[in-house]
Order: C-alpha cells, then sequence, then structure tokens
C-alpha cells in the first residue's frame, strides 16, 4: 500500500513542472494570449510555468478561443508579447547576460539558447550556448546536483545582429531543452531589444 502510494506521488510530482527561465523575468500569459490561446492553455502555463509544449496543442484545440492563425504554441508556448511589454530587457552588442532557470525535474536531453526571430520563429545565427546531450541529465540530479553552468551560466549578445532585433517583439532570447526519455520540450522566453552595432 504504501509502495502504492509513493508510486503515485512520483507520478503526481512528474506532471508538475520541470524547468523555467528564473532570471531574468521570462514571458507569462495575460489578456492577449488568453484572446489568441484559449484560456485553457493560459491556464496550464499559470498553474505550472514549466508546462511542456507537447501538452498544449490539445488544450488548445478543445478551446473555443484558441486562433490558431494568431497562436503559435512553438514559439514561447504561445505567449503573446503584447502581455509583455513591461518585461523588455535593453541590451547592447556585445552584452554579457546572466540567465538563471529553475529546474524542478530534471530529463536528460539536449538543450540550447538562442536568439529568435519572432515573426519568423527562426534561430538567429548560430546558438549562443548549447547542450547537445547530458543537459539535466536525472542521474547526475538525484543525490547530487546538476553542473552549475546548466542552470546558472552567462551568455553575450551578438555584435552581428544590426537592426534585427531593435524593437521590442522582434526578437526573444529562448532557452530550450527536450527531455529524450520524457519526450517533452520545454521553452522560456526573454524579451529583448538590442541597438544596432
Amino acid at each position: 500500500m504504501l509502495s502504492t502510494l509513493l508510486q503515485l506521488a512520483s507520478l503526481a510530482a512528474l506532471a508538475q513542472g520541470h524547468g523555467y527561465i528564473s532570471t531574468p523575468a521570462m514571458r507569462m500569459p495575460g489578456e492577449s494570449t488568453t484572446s489568441a490561446c484559449g484560456k485553457s492553455v493560459v491556464a496550464d502555463i499559470v498553474r505550472d510555468k514549466t508546462s511542456h509544449v507537447e501538452g498544449l496543442p490539445e488544450l488548445a484545440a478543445k478551446d473555443s478561443g484558441y486562433k490558431p492563425a494568431q497562436c503559435n504554441l512553438w514559439l514561447c508556448r504561445g505567449v503573446q508579447f503584447a502581455d509583455n511589454k513591461a518585461n523588455v530587457q535593453t541590451y547592447k552588442p556585445g552584452q554579457t547576460v546572466e540567465i538563471k532557470i529553475d529546474l524542478t525535474i530534471p530529463h536528460a536531453g539536449s538543450a540550447n539558447v538562442s536568439i529568435v526571430d519572432t515573426n519568423t520563429n527562426t534561430i538567429i545565427g548560430p546558438a549562443l550556448l548549447s547542450w547537445p546531450s547530458g543537459y539535466a541529465d536525472e542521474r547526475q540530479f538525484y543525490g547530487h546536483t546538476l553542473p552549475a553552468n546548466q542552470t546558472d551560466f552567462s551568455i553575450e549578445i551578438p555584435t552581428t545582429l544590426g537592426s534585427k532585433c531593435a524593437s521590442a517583439g522582434d526578437c526573444v532570447i529562448q532557452w530550450w531543452w527536450y527531455g529524450t526519455a520524457a519526450k517533452q520540450t520545454y521553452e522560456s522566453c526573454i524579451d529583448f531589444t538590442v541597438a544596432a552595432a
């Protein structure tokens, strides 16, 4: 009986959260996201800042408020820039930016931090940081701690962006992680601008 209860408790823990950017402020949903993606998606993201992307399309499809043309769930989990105008970071080319990740449940996989053009949902230039494998490996976590550079690291704003990210909402810094065994994608976005060099 006790082992069954422990198994159920561990499954409940797995259903809650896995990872997100805790610093700087990441995109979070509000009225614009509700209007574009529906109440179900927003409720899931608010309830669990680490909700994985694969679970969102099913929620959205059942919600009459979901507007696929306005809500790209594979870009910042559909969270709209309009809800995050107060959180836009201002950086300079070559500036070092400190990022902290809250990893609540690890799943071994790959991860990267990149600058994404929000109009096309494409990565601009090479990844700023990349972990091709071994990111958030649960075998390193339980009873130990993950390598510090997976949860507390710095990136450098490229000097090659030109004017691509000069306007708020045009670009995000995206932390992207795919847990291979879990088959789940986690992502968080930071809105920012950078003046042309």
